[in-house]
C-alpha cells in the first residue's frame, strides 16, 4: 500500500502524465469545467481526504469565473498505477467542507477512546420511555 501527497502527484501532472476518466468528462460537461481546471484544482488545492487503501485521494480546490466568483471542485484522483494519475471524477460539492478523511476519524475515534469517563449520576427512570436526542 503506497501513501502518495499531493506534491508527488502534482510531479505527475507537470510532466503530463496523467489521464481524464469518462466520467470525469461527463461531469464536467454537465457542470461547466474543463480539463484544464481540474488540473488547476490539483496543481493548487489542497488534500481533502487520502484513501491510502485504494491509492486515491479528494482534492479540493476553486476555479474562478470572475475576480468575484469563484467555486469548489473536487477532484478525485487514482495514483494506483505506477507513475501515472487517473483522474477519476470531478464535480462541484453542495457543502465543500463536511468531507472528513478515513484517517482524520480514526484520530477523533482514539481521542475519545482516551478520554476519561466519568460514570453518569443514578436518576430515577421516567414513566413513560421517549427517545432522547443525545
Amino acid at each position: 500500500m503506497r501513501r502518495e501527497s499531493l506534491i508527488d502527484l502534482q510531479e505527475l501532472l507537470w510532466h503530463g502524465r496523467y489521464s481524464v476518466k469518462s466520467h470525469a468528462a461527463r461531469h464536467a460537461r454537465a457542470e461547466g469545467f474543463t480539463e484544464a481546471d481540474m488540473v488547476h484544482v490539483l496543481e493548487n488545492g489542497r488534500e481533502l481526504a487520502v484513501y491510502p487503501e485504494d491509492c486515491r485521494m479528494l482534492v479540493l480546490g476553486y476555479i474562478s469565473f470572475s475576480p468575484q466568483l469563484h467555486i469548489p471542485l473536487h477532484v478525485v484522483v487514482d495514483y494506483s498505477p505506477y507513475r501515472w494519475l487517473d483522474i477519476v471524477t470531478a464535480y462541484i460539492p453542495d457543502q465543500p467542507y463536511r468531507v472528513i478523511s478515513r484517517e482524520r476519524v480514526a484520530i477523533l475515534v482514539s481521542e475519545r477512546r482516551e478520554r476519561t469517563v466519568r460514570p453518569r449520576e443514578q436518576r430515577s427512570r421516567p414513566k413513560t420511555w421517549r427517545l432522547q436526542r443525545i
